[in-house]
Formats: structure tokens, sequence, C-alpha cells
């Protein structure tokens, strides 16, 4: 077996194997990361899908992730807001509307929001789709399928909810909830006519094995939007020691995935702006999309600056696969 014979399999229509995947992870990067651009190309052209995200709901958390600056059960002095008005949330759209953002999240901290708080989210999708062209995508924690149909019917287009890491390393992660809590609403959102947005963190002390293995279930699962974090070790957080991990690291682990998951929105989130390069090599080794501006705590990367860099690169701002 060599990446060239194995990349041009998946050309054709092959699903890789577990051992495959594990294999791979341990070949030459330069070659791993050319071969997997290959099939970004193919399956994805140079399209390449641009999100934004709004902090809608900030701290006081329950659950207790321990990468999270937002838990209740860490300590890290993050800012703690109710749910933002509908007001706020149309403005914020509304600029990145005019920027050329394609699609816009609004994520709350918290287990779930409640029916009330669906509710006043339902109000703010609907004036967001009357009065913008922005794709609005939700990220409201563990939700129900009536809940989430209640949001379809408002406009909401995505649902976004990480799986985080694999199975096996779920409870070093989080034991409030559990991986399975994690699938079921997603097959929740599905099933209410949703297309879901589902990836993980990379960097929270997994193993290669983790990281393909999540990669697998979310092949399983069908999902076409895959968000690639790299651990931010945010000081109060139990993995505030955690080694940063490298450009490499990354662009091997996109290159992977993108064997693994080759028609997805390969898509870089949190974490981004400690690269060097901003991305840079990961957009040439299998990514091709972005969460750009600001995440939930940290700062991010400028829209401006990330569509400049994308027009260097030959790619073209639009919708990645659903």
């Amino acid at each position: 077996m060599d990446i060239k014979t194995l990349g041009n399999e998946i050309i054709k229509g092959k699903q890789i194997t577990r051992e495959e995947a594990l294999w791979l992870y341990s070949q030459p990067i330069k070659e791993l990361c050319k071969k997997a651009d290959e099939i970004r190309s193919h399956f994805c052209s140079n399209g390449f899908d641009i999100c934004t995200i709004i902090n809608g709901k900030s701290g006081r958390c329950s659950e207790n992730c321990r990468f999270c600056a937002q838990s209740a059960h860490n300590h890290t002095g993050a800012d703690e807001y109710p749910l933002l008005s509908a007001e706020e949330i149309l403005a914020q759209a509304k600029r990145n509307d005019e920027q050329g953002v394609l699609r816009y999240s609004i994520v709350t901290s918290g287990k779930r929001l409640s029916d009330r708080e669906v509710d006043q989210m339902c109000d703010a999708v609907r004036r967001i789709r009357s009065e913008t062209g922005i794709s609005v995508c939700i990220s409201f924690g563990l939700l129900n399928e009536e809940q989430y149909r209640k949001l379809k019917e408002a406009g909401a287009a995505r649902v976004h909810n990480n799986l985080e890491t694999s199975r096996r390393n779920f409870p070093n992660i989080c034991t409030t909830h559990t991986f399975d809590d994690k699938i079921r609403a997603i097959r929740a959102a599905q099933s209410a006519g949703l297309s879901v947005c589902s990836g993980g963190i990379m960097g929270l002390g997994e193993t290669v094995e983790d990281r393909v293995d999540m990669a697998l279930t979310l092949r399983e699962l069908g999902i076409k939007s895959v968000p690639v974090n790299m651990l931010n070790p945010i000081p109060g957080t139990p993995f505030e020691h955690n080694r940063r991990l490298t450009a490499w690291d990354m662009c091997r682990i996109v290159a992977v995935y993108r064997f693994i998951l080759p028609d997805a929105s390969i898509r870089l989130a949190g974490g981004r702006g400690l690269l060097a390069d901003k991305g840079r090599s990961c957009f040439e080794s299998g990514a091709n999309a972005a969460i750009s501006g600001d995440m939930l705590t940290t700062a991010g990367i400028t829209v401006e600056t990330d569509l400049k860099l994308l027009e260097e690169l030959g790619y073209e701002v639009r919708y990645g696969n659903e």
C-alpha cells in the first residue's frame, strides 16, 4: 500500500478502513498532505465554506467539559451574561452578511436551552432570515427533535454539536453528559430535517486512535461539515498545561480526515489563531472551510484577513456540502 494508490482508490469511491487510516497517520507528511489536497480538489473543487459565530449566552455552564472557559466547574474569569436579545444577534448578523460571510452561527452555553429560550431564538432566526441573506446555524446544546423542528421552521439551516473526541476518550473530557447524549441530539436534529456540523478538539490528551475513531463516527453519522479545533489551553481549566499542537500536527490531522471524509467541509475552527500561518498550510492539506472572526471566549482572525488569504490560495467562497 502507498499513499498515492490509496488516494486514487478514494477518488474512485473507496471508503478507507480504520487500519488504513492509522497507517496513513504515520506516513511522510508532505506526500500525505499533497494527496489529501488532491482528494479535496476532486470532491469539493475550489469551494471554501466560511462562517462566523456569536456567543449568544456566556458562562455559568453546568457541564464540566475540562477544556472549556465557560464551565462553572472551571475558574477562568470568562464573561457571564444571559441570552442576548434578538436585536443584538441580528445586528451582528447584518455586519457579517455585509462582509460576505455565508453562515452565521448562534452559540449558547449550557447543557441545553429551555423551551422559552428556544422560542426567543426562533424569533431571532426569523428576523435574520427576513432581513439578511445569511444562512443561520444554531448551537444550543442537547435539544430534542421537537425543539429542532421549531428552529427549522423559523429558518435555521444547520445544527452544530461537536462530539469533541472519540467514544473511548469522552469520559476523560466530560462526565456531566455522555457521548450517547451527543449522538441522540445529532440524530434528533437530522430527523427534524436539519443538516449537522460536528467535529472535535485536538490536543485534549487523545491518542491517534481517538482522532481516527471520531472521524469514523462522523462518517457513520453522515456529517458533511467537520470542525477541527485546536485546543487553546486556557488558564483555569484542567487542560491549561496541555501541550499546544503545531501547524504540522494540524496538517496531519486534516489530511487524514480528508482521506476518511473525502467530500466533507473540513473546517478549521477554534485555536487557528495560535498557528503562525493562521491555517494556510492546513488549507493546502485538505481543509476547505473555516470559522472566521472571534471565537466564543478568545480572539480569532478577521474576516478581511481570511478573505485575502483565500483569494491568494485560489479558493472561491461558497456554500460547502450540506
